[in-house]
């Protein structure tokens, strides 16, 4: 009887130290170059402050991996506006979790709709960061407000998403974001205005659509990825671990470069992170790896963007910013004469936005846009010519049985062969370009001579 009455108290024993795992009380305070961060019960996870390049920041981290890796952020987009003050300090109070300083005015770190008043915080060792009322009750927690990643006991719900890191440097929003859809189908699209949400501009998707309007992407234990609708029931497996994992942590990323990986983690291995699952191999497959006017290229596996021709880097040490014309545009002048070229690019999709579609062939589509004073592109598929005007956006390599041709209209200033257009107004003249004649030709032309 008193070994029962004994094995009952340490059950509930070990219930309390649980409950009570990380337990943060109401007025305690982080530093940041003291008492900086709260562990969780094993050790396992940390909130707290972390240093994000030059930057502080408020995140949780996993403790234990080599390098420590950042899974959520709060506020993330507030540090790019104003930086946190050097003297700045974090305090559980009953209205939340508060930073403030004596050099700056107060702030939240928001709370999701909760108009009860918090009791005490707890860091858990599931990576969740949770605010409890008087009764024990969750009134918020970190993993219904996640940053770019997903860890083992979270899901993704309807209606909610996850957007990439700019880099592992630098946890502000980045250019990329993954949606589990109201619709059942779990989508990754560039980030940018909400018309971007749409099938056009998907770069890889679950194949889920109409499976219902409360699918969650769920990660387990085990590394199991998977969606279930609202019953509970398993309506696709996307990766997972068969019986039980010998990895003792696993995190879902959307990563900086737009790519969604799942992966695992071994003490064995000193805690260094291994991918188990991606959503793709090929690095140049998210849309908008490469700005306006250029496209992404893979050179030996990894994404490379090049400028169209005619154009060159806005920033050459952030080819990723995009493309702008070494000369001026083009376009209609008047009775101003100017000389273009065209350039042919192959093999390159783009975003499908047209202001011109003509049924023609592919020589006639080259030189209907030629003559064009309006148009700038033009992109020849399937027997059509679809004229555009600049900037060109989402370039990327397309797939090898896709016959698509590119071809830009550029200035010829710094040419000297080729077959050219010299335009006044929409009165077009062929000439062949020569070196030697070019200039005396252009003044015959512009006497009225010929």
């Amino acid at each position: 009887m008193a070994a029962i009455f004994l094995f009952l108290l340490l059950l509930l024993l070990l219930q309390v130290a649980a409950a009570q795992q990380g337990n943060i009380s109401l007025g305690a305070s982080l530093y940041p170059n003291n008492n900086s961060y709260w562990l969780s019960n094993s050790g396992q996870f940390a909130f707290g402050f972390y240093r994000q390049g030059n930057d502080l920041a408020v995140g949780i981290w996993f403790e234990k991996t080599n390098p420590k890796t950042v899974i959520w952020t709060a506020n993330r987009d507030a540090v790019k506006q104003e930086p946190l003050p050097n003297d700045v300090q974090l305090t559980v109070r009953d209205s939340g979790v508060e930073l403030s300083s004596t050099s700056k005015n107060a702030f939240l770190i928001p709370i999701s709709n909760s108009s009860q008043p918090a009791f005490r915080a707890a860091m858990l060792d599931s990576g969740n960061f949770v605010l409890y009322n008087s009764d024990s009750k969750i009134i918020w927690q970190t993993f219904d407000v996640p940053t770019d990643t997903i860890v083992s006991g979270q899901r993704l719900l309807a209606g909610t998403k996850l957007i990439s890191s700019i880099s592992n440097m630098n946890h502000a929003s980045g250019r990329f974001q993954v949606i589990m859809q109201s619709d059942g189908n779990l989508v990754q699209y560039p980030v940018g205005p909400f018309t971007l949400s749409t099938d056009q501009y998907a770069y890889w998707a679950s194949g889920t659509v109409g499976a219902g309007n409360n699918v969650s992407l769920n990660l387990d234990q085990n590394g199991g990825l998977y969606l279930l609708n609202s019953t509970g029931f398993k309506i696709k497996s996307i990766a997972g671990q068969q019986g039980l994992s010998m990895y003792p942590g696993y995190r879902l990323t959307i990563d900086a470069d737009g790519i969604l990986r799942l992966y695992s983690y071994s003490l064995v291995k000193n805690g260094s992170w291994s991918i188990e699952w991606s959503s793709t191999d090929n690095k140049c497959a998210p849309l908008g790896l490469c700005g306006l006017n250029s496209y992404c290229v893979l050179v030996e596996q990894e994404p490379s963007c090049v400028c169209l021709p005619g154009f060159t880097f806005i920033y050459e040490g952030q080819r990723y910013l995009g493309c702008k014309r070494n000369l001026s545009a083009v376009g209609c002048k008047g009775e101003n004469e100017t000389s273009y070229s065209i350039a042919d690019v192959d093999n390159i999709d783009w975003e499908n936005t047209p202001y011109s579609i003509l049924s023609l062939d592919k020589t006639a589509c080259k030189e209907d846009c030629l003559m064009d004073c309006n148009c700038e592109v033009a992109v020849f598929r399937d027997q059509q010519c679809k004229k555009q005007k600049l900037p060109l956006r989402f370039g990327r390599t397309g797939p090898t049985d896709m016959a698509v041709t590119t071809f830009v209209k550029k200035g010829t200033t710094d040419e000297s062969s080729g077959t050219n257009r010299v335009s006044k107004g929409r009165k077009k003249v062929e000439i062949v370009v020569n070196s030697y004649y070019l200039v005396g030709i252009l003044v015959i032309i512009q006497l009225g001579i010929l």
